[in-house]
């Protein structure tokens, strides 16, 4: 069965100051996501389209950030981090399900992040 997985961030469902373009983009491909759904649907093609939208996850970003306003931000994000497998358990579990599930949208956080 063919799939598509989006992804996002939880940037795409929310909105923080300094993050504007950013947030735009993850909120464009979300709406480009869900269209792309939309239309699949209505066509018959049976595509499974999932958003996979992470909150503060472990990764290399904070080794990236050359600006010390943006690091400084990002080290406090990333102090409540999850490990990635959460996030491939995740994919998993949508992947996993029957040929006629979709599991559309996923917002995965640490129980401790707030936004």
């Amino acid at each position: 069965m063919p799939e598509i997985r989006g992804a996002l961030s939880v940037a795409g469902h929310n909105i923080y100051p300094g993050g504007t373009v950013y947030c735009g983009t993850k909120h464009a491909v979300r709406a480009i996501s869900v269209g792309l759904r939309q239309e699949e649907a209505m066509s018959g093609t049976n595509i499974r389209v999932t958003n996979v939208s992470p909150g503060s996850v472990s990764s290399e970003l904070l080794e990236t950030s050359s600006d010390p306003e943006s690091k400084a931000g990002l080290n406090d994000f990333y102090k409540v981090a999850i490990d990635a497998d959460s996030i491939a358990r995740a994919i998993t579990f949508a992947i996993e399900q029957p040929s006629d599930v979709a599991i559309n949208e996923m917002i995965i956080r640490p129980t401790v992040q707030v936004g």
